[in-house]
């Protein structure tokens, strides 16, 4: 087991020296050097160093990618995240459950064209029992033994506890038996959703009913401990300040660390991967909020609310500026690369940064790879729920690994543990067997509720002024 790199707090992190030790793993990074980095360090200089990060863990020939089938088995959710377009109550003509043959027909599908892994991810459904979830998982394994079942998030678990009411004196004893009940039905991982921003403040402003970083965390450490990988999220470019995102990643290293020293030796899982996107505004309550700078009485010169609000060590109290949680601060394509730049040389114990091109778009996430990023992700045949917020890009195999090839690199297809399954060298490869690229353009992606729009009127070009419920 490899020993923590130790910090250095008073280091010049801005000198070339100092940063060529955080690349080679002899010096981590403080949430104060983070932070500098990010307000001074230019962009093309911070993605050099993320690069250098980069190779040096995985290598300067292949980047690899996944073909899974990303499955929203049901959009009724008790949550009230102001930025899901997603989430139903349940009495909406477009609220869903699916059935299980649909499910599984989807998977038969993933199948046929040489997938090996489904995200499964839903709302909090209150009407599920538990029964439900191990039947599904059940017939998931007997009829395809050999997908990976990669399914049900933090927030989902810790409805599950409020939904079940498992035995058990703490919060860990009763998430391990409901765990260890959706194990043995064929749950294998676990994926990172919900993970949004951990800081408190930011998430009682836009993810009511949700749970709190603590036990996100504490689901997380649960399936480590089961011998189960997960993978860990952000979701960034709202209301939040940019210590929210240092201590957001700081957690996850942290409680990696704890992870890794606790069960590595026993078998234990880990966070395989950090996979960070920009929040999508369309037809969200949270994307009615005006931009900052655009709504009345905004002092431009002044700093972002955020930023005001947040503190490295997640303390920060909503007090401290009266339009906090009032105006948002969206996130472009430079700033996407620069915050996944910085994730790749902070998260020093994390060993895949993933690229999401499904928010940012093809050709943003192929330069993700210069920033960083190491896996390309999915071919993605399916996604609702940012797709429901008015993002649709959707790319087959060979236009992926187009993509990871003419960025200098040879495209591999991984499983969820990253180990490789097919390293495409020769003429046989997805991309190196396509005549005309005019016929592999980006498509879009097929939804489970095409006119899953709100109606909320976010593409007015007016700002609303929007009062974010929330404590």
């Amino acid at each position: 087991m490899a020993e923590i790199a130790r910090t250095r707090p008073n280091a010049e992190i801005l000198d070339p020296a100092v940063l060529e030790d955080v690349v080679n793993g002899t010096l981590r990074m403080t949430p104060e050097q983070a932070l500098r980095i990010h307000r001074e360090m230019p962009i093309q200089e911070l993605g050099h160093w993320a690069d250098a990060r980069c190779r040096y863990l995985h290598g300067d020939r292949v980047r690899t990618y996944v073909v899974d089938r990303n499955i929203n088995y049901t959009n009724v959710c008790t949550a009230k995240c102001t930025f899901c377009a997603f989430r139903r109550i349940g009495h909406e003509d477009d609220a869903y459950i699916l059935e299980f043959e649909e499910i599984l027909q989807k998977i038969q599908e993933l199948v046929d064209i040489g997938g090996t892994q489904i995200l499964m991810q839903g709302g909090m459904n209150p009407e599920l029992p538990l029964d439900w979830y191990v039947e599904l998982l059940s017939s998931i394994k007997d009829r395809f033994p050999q997908v990976h079942v990669h399914a049900f998030s933090p927030p989902e678990f810790i409805e599950f506890i409020d939904f079940f009411d498992p035995p058990g004196a703490t919060l860990a004893d009763k998430l391990y038996g409901v765990m260890k009940t959706l194990v043995d039905a064929g749950l294998q991982s676990v994926p990172g959703g919900g993970g949004e921003i951990f800081a408190d403040a930011v998430r009682r402003k836009i993810g009511l009913g949700k749970c709190d970083a603590e036990s996100w965390l504490t689901v997380m450490r649960v399936a480590h401990e089961f011998g189960l990988n997960t993978s860990a999220t952000m979701m960034f470019g709202h209301i939040e300040g940019i210590a929210d995102r240092i201590h957001h990643m700081d957690l996850v290293r942290r409680w990696q660390d704890d992870s890794i020293s606790d069960f590595a030796l026993d078998g234990g899982g880990r966070y395989m991967a950090f996979i960070s996107w920009p929040f999508q505004r369309e037809n969200t309550p949270l994307g009615r909020c005006a931009e900052w700078g655009e709504g009345n009485g905004d002092d431009i010169d002044g700093p972002f609310p955020g930023d005001v609000v947040a503190r490295l060590d997640g303390t920060g109290d909503k007090r401290d500026h009266p339009k906090y949680g009032r105006r948002i601060r969206m996130a472009g394509a430079s700033e996407y690369l620069r915050n996944q730049a910085l994730s790749r040389l902070y998260l020093d114990n994390i060993y895949s940064i993933g690229a999401s091109w499904v928010t940012m778009g093809p050709h943003i996430g192929q330069a993700a790879l210069a920033w960083g990023a190491n896996d390309m992700g999915s071919v993605m045949m399916e996604e609702n729920v940012v797709s429901a917020a008015g993002t649709t890009y959707c790319l087959g195999e060979p236009l992926l690994c187009h993509l990871i090839r003419t960025a200098g690199f040879t495209p591999a297809q991984r499983d969820n543990a990253y180990r490789m399954m097919k390293l495409h060298e020769y003429e046989q490869s997805p991309d190196l067997m396509v005549d005309d690229w005019s016929s592999q353009r980006a498509d879009r992606l097929h939804v489970q509720n095409d006119d899953a729009g709100c109606g909320t009127g976010a593409d007015s070009d007016q700002p609303v002024e929007l009062t974010v419920q929330g404590d």
